[in-house]
């Protein structure tokens, strides 16, 4: 079901980082006919290469980017929320999605239909300008996802993961899972048992996990962790034990 935009939107659209170097009356144009699209959990907005017709932007709730392999199985590329923006780059070039996009939640998303994209950069360079510096970010993002998965353990993937859900840098903190831990083992590149010993090994640092709420006693002690700082993650853990023991 799809509907126009509400100033709110309108306001979540221009601040997205693909518009950031842009002018206003350039954004107004970029965005005169797009839509709101009304997505329920588990619903479809596109399909891995399906011809890409329109560009993203999230306005509520979470959507999956994912890709299916030769075997059968599900890799999850992303999981975005409100103010990101997906699939500019394909939409720029006219290709096929190269991943399908589901509704984690109920969602809401801003869609932009491709032909007018095109025709709005072939008036203003200054557009393709600004989609090359986003498809750049979404490279950088890649691969400081590859990193992660090369580079951490387990352990800190899923202490980045809740220090990023957390509104403070340090101190204590209740956090809400944003999805369910299926798909947040799947997003961190962990087998759902493996985010489970995860959170039981966290508990030595302060972090108790209760279904979808965490509570965390002091954040900097995650993002410690997440850096992969030796000497602070045993302080974290040794401490965390004391503290356990009292």
């Amino acid at each position: 079901m799809a509907s126009t935009l509400t100033a709110d939107d309108l306001d979540i659209v221009s601040r997205i980082a693909v518009f950031a170097a842009l002018k206003p009356a350039t954004i107004q144009r970029i965005v005169a006919p797009a839509t709101v699209v009304a997505l329920e959990e588990r619903q479809a907005l596109f399909h891995q290469g399906e011809p890409a017709t329109a560009f993203f932007i999230v306005i509520d709730g979470w959507i999956k980017l994912y890709r299916v392999t030769m075997a059968g199985e599900e890799t999850v590329i992303n999981v975005l929320t409100r103010g990101s923006s997906f699939a500019e780059a394909v939409a720029f070039t006219r290709a096929s999605y190269p991943a399908s996009a589901e509704a984690v939640s109920d969602a809401r998303v801003v869609r932009i239909p491709a032909d007018h994209l095109v025709h709005c950069i072939k008036d203003n360079p200054e557009i393709a300008l600004a989609m090359i510096a986003s498809t750049s970010q979404h490279l950088h993002h890649l691969v400081q996802q590859v990193e992660q998965l090369k580079a951490q353990s387990g352990v800190q993937r899923v202490a980045e993961f809740l220090a990023s859900l957390c509104p403070i840098d340090y101190g204590p903190a209740m956090v809400a899972l944003p999805y369910d831990k299926v798909l947040i083992a799947a997003r961190l590149g962990l087998k759902p048992e493996s985010l489970s010993r995860a959170f039981a090994k966290l508990r030595a640092a302060g972090v108790e996990v209760s279904a979808s709420h965490v509570a965390i006693r002091d954040v900097s002690r995650l993002h410690h962790l997440a850096a992969g700082e030796r000497a602070a993650m045993s302080e974290a853990l040794r401490n965390g034990g004391r503290s356990a023991a009292h």
